[in-house]
């Protein structure tokens, strides 16, 4: 399966008005928002648990990176409530579940083979506050050569300069309303840049998102 699999190609998807689709798992439907390959597959989805769901161990040949929009996730190794990031790199292995149901935000075997470190940052979306009120604020949650992911808070009015994302972006906008000369991406959108694209970004309302700068693709 292939879908929105071109790096090359921009893509916005409402993520709050697209439609579930089932996993092999009972009780867990995910968003597709980009997948190359089968059910094994280098994937971007929105994943939701179930009360009760849980998926099978399995290993993540290629990593996984995720981020708790809501509820909360188990595995054998910790609790991760909303608001929790975590990479689980190459190699790892888990048997996830959700007592009381959970909603991901989940990128499938999309870390570089040199990046081996498990990294779990706790109440990442309560840390990215600002030091003095109306300030921007970024909470960095991981960075490498190649690619840098971070938690970012914009208050009311803010603009950022024009600036060229020379190995692309992506966004998910987690709370208000982030803009740009292109369009408004309202909580729940998932933005794709391509490389080499510009855009000015700004916000009328205050936002918070997760952002990647930097896509890996060996």
């Amino acid at each position: 399966m292939r879908l929105h699999a071109n790096a090359g190609e921009r893509i916005v998807i409402d993520t709050a008005a697209a439609a579930w689709t089932p996993s092999p798992e009972q009780g867990v439907d995910r968003v597709l928002l980009e997948r190359d390959g089968g059910e094994v597959a280098r994937a971007t989805s929105i994943v939701r648990y179930a009360p009760g769901a849980r998926f099978k161990s399995h290993e993540h040949g290629r990593g996984e990176e995720l981020l708790v929009l809501a509820g909360e996730l188990r595995d054998e190794h910790g609790t991760y409530p909303a608001g929790y990031y975590l990479r689980n790199p190459w190699g790892t292995r888990h048997a996830p579940f959700s007592p009381l149901g959970c909603t991901l935000f989940v990128k499938l075997r999309q870390m570089r083979a040199h990046d081996r470190q498990v990294v779990v940052v706790q109440d990442a979306v309560a840390r990215c506050v600002p030091i003095r009120a109306g300030m921007p604020c970024r909470l960095l949650l991981h960075h490498d050569q190649h690619e840098s992911v971070s938690l970012v808070r914009w208050p009311p009015g803010h603009a950022d300069a024009r600036h060229r994302h020379a190995r692309g972006e992506e966004i998910l906008v987690l709370e208000g309303e982030l803009a740009d000369e292109h369009g408004r991406y309202g909580a729940g959108t998932w933005l794709r840049q391509p490389p080499d694209s510009e855009h000015q970004p700004f916000t009328q309302r205050g936002c918070l998102f997760w952002m990647k700068a930097g896509v890996a693709r060996d």
